[in-house]
């Protein structure tokens, strides 16, 4: 938690809601730690307020829990939570994407390129945060041009839930083999190819939801006796 840092005093609930779900998806609040507003809002140098109001939309999207006058907290890290973003947040870029194929310029399609560069680098460097965020920017690309203000915010929405696996993911040291996928996407893209694009689009999503399947896996054997979390 020691990364939040003060903010500004314009659209100071926004702002209040990006810095604690940005230290949540970073583990920075881990999963299960109770939160209090008096204390996260002397840290970001807000009132309670629209500290509270961060909190409410927190909860409504799945990254805190809330039981009234108990106690505010972090949810845990669930596989099938994470399964049913992915679903929802793949489904809706493979909307964006049949969308913006046909509409996207040279200029649109370079920027892709350049966003995949970026990440391609980051993976190699163990740069999480520069990976994730080179990872949006080439998927913004279609979210932008498909002018799908609906789409838009479902992904923003449901997008948090996820990455908090995908920074686990890297943390472990894991592999990525996204920067392949991305290029056959913007390969689909730059030929304007709206099926093809659709096509690698759903199966980046797949591989999101088979970390979800690996994560049920992990938890199961962790509390099978014998297995890896066993003492």
């Amino acid at each position: 938690m020691e990364a939040i840092r003060p903010v500004g005093r314009t659209l100071l609930r926004d702002r209040a809601y990006e810095a604690i779900r940005d230290a949540i998806v970073a583990g920075e609040i881990e999963p299960g730690a109770v939160v209090r507003d008096a204390d996260l809002a002397e840290r970001l140098g807000l009132s309670r307020a629209p500290v509270r109001e961060a909190f409410w939309r927190l909860v409504d999207e799945g990254l805190l829990e809330s039981k009234p006058q108990s106690y505010t907290r972090v949810t845990p890290l669930v596989a099938a939570d994470v399964r049913d973003a992915a679903a929802v947040v793949g489904a809706m870029h493979e909307l964006v994407t049949r969308g913006a194929v046909p509409r996207l310029t040279g200029a649109d399609v370079d920027a892709m390129r350049a966003a995949n560069t970026r990440f391609a680098a980051a993976v190699a460097d163990g740069e999480v945060d520069l990976a994730l965020r080179a990872d949006d920017a080439l998927h913004d690309v279609l979210v932008r041009v498909s002018g799908n203000r609906a789409a838009a915010a479902t992904v923003a929405r449901y997008t948090p839930l996820i990455r908090r696996l995908e920074r686990r993911r890297f943390g472990e040291g894991g592999t990525c083999r996204s920067a392949g996928l991305h290029e056959r996407l913007i390969e689909a893209c730059a030929a304007g190819d709206v099926d093809a694009a659709v096509r690698v689009t759903a199966e980046i999503w797949r591989t999101l939801a088979d970390l979800a399947d690996d994560l049920a896996d992990s938890v199961a054997g962790s509390e099978t006796p014998g297995g890896p979390g066993s003492g």
